[in-house]
C-alpha cells in the first residue's frame, strides 16, 4: 500500500474516531453529577421551592436538556462537526471567541515549554550517553526523578517568591502589564498614508523602543511559568532518551560502525539516535497533541489567561458547554497528532512500511 493510500486510509479512521469521541465526550458529561441550572439558582434561596423548580426548568429548556437524549446527541454531533460551540452559561459570551482569546497563550506558555524540555531533554540525555555509568549519568538520572516529581504549584511557588517577592526581577501573574487592560498597549508600528492628485501612499513606522517594551511586557510575564514547566518537563524527555539509547547503542549494527572506525559522534547521532527516535516521536505527538489542554495549576498559580484557567473555573462553575468543546479540541489535536507521527515514522525509518 502506498503513502497516498495509506493517508486515504487514516483519514477515514479518523473521522470515524472523531464520531466516537464526541458520542463518548457526550455521555461523559451527561452522566456527570451536578446540574448547571440547579447551579445558578443556587444563589436564589429567597424563592420557594416551587418557584425555583420553575426557573430551573425554563433554564433547562433554554439550553435544550430538557429534549429527548437522542435529540440531543443529533444536536451535540451537528454543532461540533460545524465548529458551533454554542454560548457559555457563565458570562453569556460564544464559547468560540473565548477559545480565540485563550488559545494563543496557552500555544505561547505550553507549546515553548514543550520545544525547549524536548531539547534540553535529548541534549542533555545525549550528554549522559556520552558519559554513561559515570557520576555525571548518576547525578543528571536522580535530578531528573527529582524535578519530575515535584509538583508543580510548588515549583511555580518557589520562583515566585525568589524573583517575584524576594528580588522583585519579575513579575509575578498575568501574561502582560495590568496598565495595558484597557488597551494601552505600546504603539510599536504606527501606520501613517498621504494622498496627492494622482497616488495614495502608506507609511510604517518601527519605534524600536516601544517595540521593545511590548516584547519584554509578554516576555517577563512569561518567564516564570515558562520555567516552571520546562523544568517540571525536561526529566521525562532525559529518561526517555537514555532508556531508547540505551537499547540502540547494544545493537549489532552499532557494534559494526564503531568497528569500521566511525567516530563517536557518526555512531551515536548518524546511528543510533536515527533508529532510537521512534519513541522520542510517538512521546512528542503525544506532548503536542495536548498542548492545547492548557497547564491548569501552573496557569492558575500564576493567573495566567491560558484554556487550563478557564477549564478549571468552568468545572467549578459546571459550565458544561465549554468543557465539552474543550475535550473535542484536544481530541482533534490528539488525533491530528498521531497521524503525523503515523508519517514521521515512515519518513525517519525505511523498514517500516504502510500496509
Amino acid at each position: 500500500m502506498g503513502l497516498r493510500s495509506f493517508i486515504a486510509r487514516r483519514i477515514v479512521y479518523s473521522l470515524i474516531l472523531i464520531i466516537v469521541v464526541i458520542i463518548v465526550d457526550f455521555f461523559l458529561f451527561i452522566l456527570m453529577p451536578g446540574n448547571p441550572a440547579a447551579m445558578l439558582m443556587s444563589a436564589w434561596s429567597r424563592e420557594s421551592p416551587g418557584a425555583r423548580q420553575k426557573e430551573e426548568y425554563e433554564l433547562n429548556a433554554l439550553w435544550g436538556l430538557n429534549d429527548p437524549l437522542y435529540l440531543q446527541l443529533l444536536k451535540y454531533i451537528r454543532n461540533l462537526l460545524t465548529w458551533n460551540f454554542g454560548i457559555a452559561i457563565v458570562g453569556r459570551e460564544p464559547i468560540s471567541l473565548l477559545m480565540a482569546q485563550k488559545i494563543p497563550y496557552t500555544l505561547l506558555l505550553l507549546g515553548t515549554a514543550t520545544i525547549l524540555s524536548m531539547l534540553i531533554g535529548l541534549a542533555w540525555g545525549m550528554m549522559v550517553i556520552r558519559r554513561r555509568g559515570s557520576s555525571f549519568d548518576t547525578g543528571s538520572v536522580v535530578a531528573s526523578l527529582i524535578m519530575g516529581s515535584l509538583p508543580t504549584f510548588w515549583i511555580g511557588l518557589v520562583l515566585l517568591w525568589v524573583f517575584a517577592v524576594s528580588l522583585r526581577w519579575l513579575p509575578g501573574a498575568q501574561a502582560f502589564p495590568v496598565e495595558w487592560a484597557g488597551g494601552n498597549w505600546p504603539q510599536a508600528i504606527v501606520m501613517s498614508s498621504s494622498s496627492s492628485a494622482n497616488s495614495l501612499s502608506a507609511i510604517i513606522t518601527v519605534n524600536a523602543t516601544q517595540a521593545w517594551n511590548l516584547l519584554w511586557g509578554y516576555l517577563s510575564h512569561l518567564i516564570l511559568p515558562l520555567t516552571t514547566l520546562t523544568l517540571f518537563d525536561f526529566g521525562g524527555w532525559l529518561l526517555l532518551t537514555r532508556a531508547t539509547m540505551l537499547d540502540a547503542i547494544t545493537e549489532d549494527y552499532v557494534v559494526t560502525a564503531r568497528a569500521k572506525g566511525l567516530s563517536e559522534n557518526s555512531v551515536l547521532y548518524r546511528h543510533a539516535l536515527k533508529n532510537a527516535s521512534l519513541p522520542i516521536i510517538t512521546n512528542a505527538a503525544m506532548a503536542f497533541g495536548f498542548v492545547l489542554s492548557g497547564a491548569i495549576i501552573t496557569e492558575t498559580v500564576f493567573s495566567y489567561p491560558g484554556v487550563g484557567a478557564w477549564v478549571f473555573f468552568s468545572l467549578d462553575q459546571r459550565d458544561y458547554s465549554v468543557l465539552m468543546a474543550f475535550f473535542y479540541i484536544i481530541s482533534l489535536a490528539v488525533i491530528i497528532a498521531n497521524i503525523v507521527a503515523d508519517l514521521l515514522y515512515g519518513i525517519i525509518d525505511p523498514r517500516i512500511k504502510y500496509g
